[in-house]
């Protein structure tokens, strides 16, 4: 077998460990030694950009004359890959990510898998946690949040906040009319779902595969509009 090759590494804020490594090909992002995500698992998070960008398809009569859309973590790319193939042109998608390296990653090692995304005239990354990036008046027509495990298994501690009612309050206020809110989860979330229709969300949960072939759907897309 293979070695496990270690390329960088970064801390985050709170001091737990984020790992790049290549193996066979593919490459594994690690979180204090335990697998996050990877190159070979993309589905769940391609699942995402498509059941929250459902309405802003490009030719279709849903789709806004310049669609904006937000997206909470950058991770591999896979998920802004997907929307910017979905939403064509004009159209904004901003991603909010709080590792440099992350975004550095996405520009250097993982070009090889997704091309030059950031250097796509649509794309806007922005150096910031999620949290920071709404409620100064920017509009979105989809929101596509992938940061947690879920609310129970956070990346870092301050994470916390992104479930919150005043949090989900700002989601809410931040949408075009007949926008979209959709976050992906590890595993099924009870505390997600009760939070997003006490905000007053109309809710959808979408069983998804980690990969197309898999067996198991373990995964969770839950997608939220609002109450008309």
């Amino acid at each position: 077998m293979n070695p496990y090759i270690q390329l960088d590494k970064t801390s985050l804020p709170d001091g737990s460990l984020l790992a790049l490594y290549q193996h066979d090909g593919e490459f594994i992002l690690e979180y204090n030694g335990l697998e996050l995500m990877s190159t070979n698992l993309t589905w769940s998070e391609q699942m995402l950009a498509n059941l929250g960008c459902v309405d802003l398809l490009e030719g279709t009569t849903t789709r806004p004359e310049h669609p904006r859309v937000l997206i909470g973590g950058l991770g591999m790319g896979f998920t802004l890959k997907r929307v910017l193939e979905l939403v064509g042109s004009p159209a904004t998608v901003d991603v909010a990510e709080l590792m440099n390296q992350v975004i550095e990653w996405n520009r250097t090692y993982l070009v090889e898998h997704n091309g030059p995304l950031l250097e796509d005239p649509r794309t806007n990354v922005i150096l910031a946690d999620l949290f920071d990036c709404l409620g100064d008046g920017d509009m979105y027509d989809a929101i596509l949040i992938d940061i947690d495990d879920s609310p129970d298994a956070l990346i870092t501690e301050d994470n916390g906040k992104l479930y919150t009612p005043s949090f989900l309050k700002l989601l809410r206020e931040s949408l075009n009319p007949g926008g979209c809110l959709a976050y992906w989860m590890a595993v099924p979330s009870p505390k997600l779902e009760m939070a997003l229709k006490k905000a007053g969300f109309n809710l959808e949960e979408h069983p998804a595969k980690p990969h197309e072939q898999s067996e198991e759907a373990r995964h969770r897309i839950y997608v939220a509009r609002l109450n008309s």
